[in-house]
């Protein structure tokens, strides 16, 4: 390895490429039936977002809102339910198939056993998902994982929920602007596994004000002890226009960025030595755990379809979602434009980033370079018809130089070291092409 200095190890969460900050207006806002013409339609995917929380977190740049005042989640879902006809629709007269299913947010258990009901009658009798066929993962929280919820998910064929702890300290959650309780926390979790959903993830955060080794390990152990499926362990971001982005961390960023990656190798260690598998980053599976839908950094399949304001949709040739904000008057303003009645063409793409060869190349690569599995090299050369070392050989040899490649990998695969999975925020963002980078510097937060 060369002197050169490393880039930060945390410059951003690659969970999607390009980025939406790449994201425009698209000119002629495009019909979705010539975009979906001539696309396979054998294995979607569709994913269904609801941007409600009861609180929002200091880290949060999610899209996003507090609360639904005045019937707002009825209108939120006769929205969803338009959007969904509109989407059928223009997918054609042949038959669709969906391989997988997701709720995201926000927090889709914000809505009412009810409203998840009609949520499920929206995938499965507007767009055809048979959600007890497929894998079907929810997100939740300690707060809105009430019984009646659960029962419903459980009853209509979920069969993973991830639930965001963050930490089970009392004061690392107030430090992270998420008012929170051990014992409710716990609670939740108990509801969970009751209801009998076959996957639990439980997602942890490193990096807060005031955490150290010791009250990570706690965290750590306080989750494997419910034997978790899987396990989600996030470096904490600080964002613009978040809670904690007013503010920022207490210490420097070197320091910060020290901090982290101890917290990460201590976990990282931990969990592997109770035998949970690495899968990226972030991801560690339970031995023995089947998976319940896609891995890490492997949800952006082309034929993913999304539904609501803050989802993104991805044909081979486009990804194209609504508007993007992180303000709260900003949220708002589009979730008020999304559900009101006659006003919202949703035959058409209103923002997005086409996306070419080559890019389709870099995604793939990121895709599985991310992942602890590696690349298999002859299929990259299958898909595409050339080798990853010649489209990409500059950065290649550079992550080999740093030490990020695993040079005991079987012939033929690519894989990143264990030095590499720890810098995979740093390593990521180094393979977006110089268009989606200047279009991402070129955003402006609102």
């Amino acid at each position: 390895m060369t002197g050169a200095a490393l880039p930060r190890p945390y410059g951003s969460y690659v969970y999607a490429y390009p980025h939406k900050t790449a994201y425009r207006p698209l000119p002629g806002r495009p019909e979705l039936a010539a975009l979906w013409a001539d696309e396979p339609k054998d294995a979607l995917s569709l994913y269904a977002h609801i941007p409600f929380c009861e609180v929002r977190c200091g880290f949060c740049n999610l899209f996003t809102r507090i609360g639904a005042p005045d019937e707002l989640t009825t209108r939120y879902l006769d929205a969803l339910d338009r959007q969904a006809a509109a989407v059928r629709e223009a997918l054609g007269d042949a038959p669709a198939r969906f391989a997988a299913a997701a709720f995201g947010g926000g927090t889709p258990t914000f809505l009412t056993a009810a409203e998840l009901e009609r949520l499920c009658d929206i995938a499965e009798h507007r767009m055809g998902a048979d959600l007890r066929a497929v894998p079907l993962s929810v997100e939740t929280s300690p707060a809105t994982a009430t019984a009646d919820r659960l029962a419903v998910l459980a009853g209509r064929g979920a069969t993973r929920l991830s639930i965001g702890v963050q930490s089970f300290v009392d004061a690392e959650a107030r430090a992270a602007v998420r008012p929170q309780r051990r014992a409710d926390v716990e609670a939740a979790l108990g509801r969970i596994r009751d209801a009998g959903v076959p996957v639990l993830n439980i997602d942890l955060i490193y990096g807060i004000d005031g955490q150290d080794e010791e009250s990570w390990r706690y965290s750590l152990d306080a989750a494997l002890a419910w034997r978790p499926e899987e396990l989600y362990l996030y470096p904490l971001y600080v964002r613009p226009l978040t809670g904690l982005g007013r503010s920022g961390p207490a210490e420097s960023d070197a320091e910060w960025d020290a901090r982290r990656l101890r917290l990460y190798r201590l976990g990282r260690d931990h969990l592997r030595a109770t035998g949970y598998e690495q899968v990226s980053m972030r991801m560690f599976r339970r031995p023995g755990a089947a998976p319940a839908g896609p891995d890490d950094h492997a949800c952006q399949t082309d034929g993913m379809i999304g539904l609501g304001c803050g989802a993104r949709s991805y044909t081979s040739a486009l990804h194209y979602s609504f508007d993007y904000a992180v303000d709260m008057r900003e949220i708002r303003s589009i979730i008020d434009a999304y559900t009101e009645t006659g006003t919202r063409d949703f035959s058409r793409a209103q923002v997005g980033r086409w996306v070419d060869a080559a890019e389709a190349r870099r995604r793939h690569l990121l895709q599985s370079l991310l992942q602890a599995g590696g690349m298999e090299l002859a299929g990259y050369e299958k898909r595409f018809g050339t080798s990853a070392h010649e489209d990409f050989g500059a950065e290649l040899d550079r992550f080999a130089e740093r030490g990020w490649l695993d040079g005991a990998a079987p012939e033929g695969l690519l894989r990143l070291s264990a030095e590499g999975l720890a810098y995979s925020d740093g390593l990521g963002p180094e393979l977006f092409s110089p268009d989606v980078r200047a279009a991402m510097a070129a955003y402006e937060p609102k």
